[in-house]
C-alpha cells in the first residue's frame, strides 16, 4: 500500500492528450458532475468513481489534474490494492501525514486498488464489514473529500454489504468505456487455445486475464441490465472465456455458472462457438464427475456440429466423450468414441490433434492392461508433439509411459520418464500438473523400498492438491500415504491416511475408486488381528470390482482373502481364495503376481481341513 502522485502506464505526452481528449468526450457530462462535486466538496466528502478499466482511470485522473478547474485542488493517489486488506481508515491515516501539502490548495484524496480486497465472489468481504462500521469515524479522522474509483463490481458488492458507508456518498459517476480501451482488453484477453479449447498460463497471468474479463464483462453487461443486440455476442463470449478460465483454475463451479448463462444467452442457436461453449459446459460437469449431465452437453455439441457439417467441431465432441466414458471406466465406449474422432480427423488432416487421440487411445489400453498396445499409442503421440516443437503436451505422454512401465515392473525406466515430465511442467510453471507426476515418482521409490522417499514425494502432491483445493484427487495421494505407512508397519496411521482417501471417494460418489482402499483398510486389520473387520473390508473390496467387472483386481482381493484365511488357519477357504487369485493372475499373463500366489498355495497343509 502506498501514496502515490506517479503516472503509471500512460503513453507519451502527445498520445496522453488525444486519449485524455477521446475519454472526456464520451463522458462530457459525467466529467462536468465531477468537477462540480470537487470544486464543492469540503471536509470528509464521498464521492464514487465507476470505472471499470485501470488505463481508463489513469486518464480520469491526469484529466483532474490537468484541468483549469482543478487548478486550486491538490489531488493525491493512494493505492490501497493488498487483497487483504481490512481496515481502509487506518490505512489512509498513517499515509496522510507523508502527504506533502501545496499551499492554499485543497487536498483531494483518489483511492485505488479497492477492488482487489472487496472481491468479486463471496458473503461479507472483511474490508466492507470494517468500512460499515467505523463509518462515523470518517468524518473526524478524515476530514478531507475522497473518490473511490472502483469498477462496476466492486461499487455493487460495496452498496450491498457496506449499506450505512453507501447512505453516505454525496455522488456517485459511471464514467464509459471507450472503444479503444474496449477493443485493447479484448485482445489481451485473447488466447491461444491448444486444440482441446484449454488454455496453459501460470496462474498469476490467468488471474490477471480473469480479473480484465470481469471488467469487461461489467462493461457489455453493467450490473441491473440486459444484454442485448450487438452486446449479446460479446457477451455471450466473455462469459465462455471466464468459464474456460475458471476451469484451468481447477474451479469447476464458477466455471459452470458462467459458461451456463453463455448457454442461456444463445437461447438454442445452431452455431460453431454455441456447441463449443456446450463443450466447456460439458468439462465443468466432468470436473465435478457429474458425467451423465457432462455427456448430455457434448451429445448436444455434436448434434450441433454434425447438422452443420463441421467435421473438426465433431472431433472435439467426440474426443469428450471418450474421456467422460474413460474416467467412467466404460472403456470400450471410450475406445469406440476416439477411434472416430482419429478417423475424422486423419480425413480431414489434422495430423496434431491425432496426438491427444493417440494418448487417449494408449490411456484407455493401459486400463485393459494392454500395456504393450498403451506403450505404442503414447509413442505415437510423442512423435506428433515432437514433430509439432509442442515441448509442453510431450510432459503428458512421458507421464503416461511412465505409467506403462511402472505397471511393467520396469521402475528405472518409468522414473526417467517421470522425471522429464516433472523437468516440462516445472519449466512451463505448471504447479498443479506437477502433482501427479510427483504422486507417481511416490508410487515407485515406495515399489524400491525407498519409504522416506516416497513419503517425501506425496507429501509434494498432497500440498499442491490442497493448494490448488482439489480434494477429490487428494484422495489418491491420502491413500498412497497409507500404502507407505502400512509398509512401515505404522498401522494406526496408514488407517487413519486410508479413512481420509475413503472419506472423500464417499464424498464424492467414486464408488469404484474406493475398492482400493477397502481392500488396503483390509490389509491394516489383518496385520492388527482383527479379522473379522479385516473379512468385511475386503468383502466390500470384492462386491465393488465385481460389480464393475474389474476381475484383475478381484484376483487382488481373493488373494488377500486367501492369505487372511491362512492366518485364521481355515486352510480350505485359503486354498480356494488364493487358487480365484491364481487363474484370474495367469488369465491376464501377470507372471510375478501369479507366481507369489503359487508359492502361498504351496505351503499350505496338504490336508486342508479345519
Amino acid at each position: 500500500m502506498n501514496s502515490s502522485k506517479k503516472q503509471s502506464n500512460l503513453p507519451s505526452q502527445g498520445n496522453l492528450n488525444v486519449e485524455i481528449g477521446q475519454f472526456i468526450a464520451a463522458n462530457q457530462q459525467e466529467f462536468a458532475e465531477l468537477l462540480t462535486f470537487v470544486d464543492f466538496a469540503e471536509t470528509f466528502t464521498l464521492g464514487l468513481v465507476e470505472v471499470n478499466f485501470p488505463p481508463d482511470a489513469e486518464l480520469l485522473i491526469e484529466a483532474l489534474k490537468t484541468s483549469p478547474e482543478c487548478r486550486d485542488i491538490q489531488f493525491v493517489i493512494l493505492n490501497l490494492s493488498e487483497p487483504n486488506l481490512r481496515f481502509i481508515r487506518d490505512e489512509i491515516i498513517k499515509l496522510l501525514p507523508s502527504i506533502e501539502r501545496e499551499p492554499d490548495k485543497k487536498l483531494v484524496l483518489i483511492v485505488r486498488g479497492l477492488e482487489q480486497s472487496i472481491g468479486v465472489f463471496g458473503e461479507y468481504p472483511p474490508v466492507l464489514q470494517d468500512l460499515n462500521f467505523v463509518r462515523d469515524a470518517y468524518k473526524r479522522t478524515v476530514p478531507h473529500p475522497i473518490l473511490f474509483i472502483l469498477p462496476d463490481y466492486a461499487i455493487t458488492r460495496l452498496a450491498k454489504f457496506a449499506p450505512d458507508f453507501w447512505a453516505w456518498k454525496s455522488g456517485i459517476f459511471r464514467f464509459h468505456t471507450t472503444q479503444a480501451t474496449k477493443d485493447y482488453a479484448i485482445a489481451q484477453t485473447a488466447n491461444a487455445e491448444n486444440d482441446r479449447g484449454m488454455i496453459q498460463l501460470a496462474t498469476p497471468e490467468e488471474q490477471e486475464r480473469i480479473d480484465l474479463l470481469h471488467r469487461l464483462l461489467m462493461d457489455y453487461k453493467p450490473t441491473g441490465h440486459q444484454a442485448t443486440g450487438d452486446n449479446l455476442r460479446q457477451c455471450s463470449n466473455i462469459l465462455h472465456q471466464l468459464g474456460v478460465a475458471y476451469l484451468n483454475q481447477k474451479n469447476p463451479e464458477k466455471a459452470k455458472d458462467y459458461l451456463a448463462e453463455a448457454v442461456k444467452l444463445l437461447n438454442g442457436e445452431e452455431s460453431a462457438f454455441h456447441a463449443e461453449v456446450l463443450n466447456s459446459l460439458g468439462e465443468a460437469y466432468d470436473q465435478q464427475r457429474e458425467f451423465d449431465k457432462a455427456i448430455d452437453c457434448y451429445q448436444k455439441s455434436l448434434r450441433i456440429s454434425q447438422k452443420l457439417e463441421n467435421r473438426r467441431g465433431e472431433t472435439d465432441s467426440l474426443f469428450y466423450l471418450g474421456n467422460a466414458y474413460l474416467e467412467m471406466r466404460q472403456f470400450q465406449q471410450a475406445r469406440d468414441f476416439y477411434q472416430q474422432c482419429l478417423e475424422i480427423e486423419q480425413q480431414i488432416g489434422d495430423r496434431y490433434s491425432c496426438a491427444s487421440t493417440y494418448h487417449q487411445l494408449g490411456w484407455v489400453a493401459q486400463e485393459m492392461r494392454e500395456y504393450e498396445q498403451a506403450r505404442a499409442y503414447y509413442q505415437q503421440a510423442l512423435d506428433i508433439y515432437l514433430e509439432f516443437g509442442d515441448r509442453y503436451s510431450c510432459a503428458g505422454t512421458y507421464h503416461n509411459l511412465g505409467i506403462v512401465a511402472e505397471e511393467m515392473r520396469e521402475y528405472e525406466q518409468a522414473r526417467a520418464y517421470y522425471q522429464q515430465a516433472l523437468d516440462i511442467y516445472l519449466e512451463f510453471g505448471d504447479r498443479y500438473s506437477c502433482a501427479s507426476t510427483y504422486n507417481n515418482l511416490g508410487y515407485v521409490a515406495q515399489e524400491m523400498r525407498e519409504y522416506e522417499q516416497a513419503r517425501a514425494y506425496y507429501q509434494q502432491a498432497l500440498d499442491i492438491k490442497l493448494e490448488f483445493g482439489d480434494r477429490y484427487r487428494s484422495a489418491n495421494t491420502y491413500h498412497n500415504l497409507g500404502i507407505v505407512a502400512q509398509e512401515m508397519r505404522e498401522y494406526e496411521q496408514a488407517r487413519a491416511y486410508y479413512q481420509q482417501a475413503l472419506d472423500i471417494k464417499l464424498e464424492f460418489g467414486a464408488r469404484y475408486n474406493q475398492g482400493k482402499t477397502y481392500h488396503n483398510l483390509g490389509i491394516v486389520a489383518q496385520e492388527m488381528r482383527e479379522y473379522e473387520q479385516a473379512r468385511a473390508y475386503y468383502q466390500q473390496a470384492l462386491d465393488i470390482y465385481l460389480e464393475f467387472g474389474d476381475r484383475y483386481s478381484c484376483a487382488k482381493t481373493y488373494h488377500g482373502l486367501g492369505l487372511l484365511a491362512e492366518a485364521q488357519e481355515d486352510y480350505a477357504e485359503a486354498r480356494a481364495n488364493l487358487q480365484k487369485a491364481l487363474e484370474i493372475y495367469v488369465e491376464f499373463k501377470d507372471e510375478y503376481w501369479a507366481g507369489v500366489a503359487r508359492e502361498v498355495l504351496e505351503r499350505l497343509p496338504d490336508n486342508c481341513e479345519n
